[in-house]
């Protein structure tokens, strides 16, 4: 039986993505409120810096950087994932295993934050990403890091994937 094995790196930036057991569910965003409820507790303990994220209903994506002393993205994940269930009053929830690849360079960066973003928008949840509520992204338009209309149907921008 071939084993996992986790790059656990102090102090790095991770991308993440963490399903639900049911894909067909629509838990998460069903239940957003409890799921930020309990990344804010747990973040409370064993702190990280949320660098992008998006929840969709049965999936989520999420890049973290961990302290500079601390390499255990397992412990948090766990909990949260612990946290939510509770909250929830269901068992089973979540699958056993997640996605992590841990971030090489700016240019991976941000590769991987069009990929969180763009998510709605690929599973045809939306036909503009600024209208998916559950997601980084408007932290960013807020930044002048994307224009409002990235990802689109109603605007052809063709300057590439940020607007910046």
């Amino acid at each position: 039986m071939p084993h996992h094995r986790r790059q656990l790196a102090a102090g790095a930036t991770y991308f993440f993505t963490v399903n639900l057991r049911d894909r067909s569910s629509g838990l998460l965003v069903e239940q957003v409120g409890a799921l930020r409820e309990a990344v804010r507790k747990v973040r409370a303990v064993r702190p990280f810096l949320i660098g992008a994220w998006v929840v969709l209903p049965e999936h989520m994506h999420a890049m973290w950087t961990l302290p500079e002393d601390d390499r255990d993205y397992p412990g948090p994940w766990r909990e949260i994932k612990k946290a939510f269930s509770r909250s929830v009053q269901q068992r089973d929830v979540w699958q056993k295993r997640y996605w992590e690849h841990t971030i090489r360079d700016a240019r991976d960066f941000a590769a991987h934050l069009d990929y969180i973003h763009r998510n709605p928008y690929k599973h045809g949840l939306v036909r503009n990403v600024r209208d998916w509520p559950y997601s980084s992204f408007h932290r960013y338009v807020k930044a002048g890091i994307y224009l409002e209309e990235w990802l689109c149907d109603d605007v052809d921008l063709s300057a590439g994937e940020r607007g910046a």
